[in-house]
């Protein structure tokens, strides 16, 4: 059984994460549950990443993922 990440850890994974990844990511509800988990910090620090520092989910992303998986 595979540990659980710490918070620390989760925020690398994050960070190593370009603005399509994160925009698939929410289009499509992928990767990990606790991205996406509001009792969750570290949900808190991927849509600050995404939306602070990429600027959000924009048209440009949208268009390039589509609309299928």
């Amino acid at each position: 059984m595979e540990k659980e990440k710490t918070y620390d850890e989760l925020k690398a994974e994050i960070d190593q994460l370009s603005h399509y990844d994160m925009g698939r990511m929410w289009r499509f509800g992928l990767g990990n549950v606790a991205f996406f988990d509001n009792t969750n910090p570290i949900s808190e620090y991927f849509k600050d990443r995404l939306f602070q520092h990429f600027g959000g989910f924009t048209p440009k992303i949208s268009k390039q993922l589509g609309w299928k998986r």
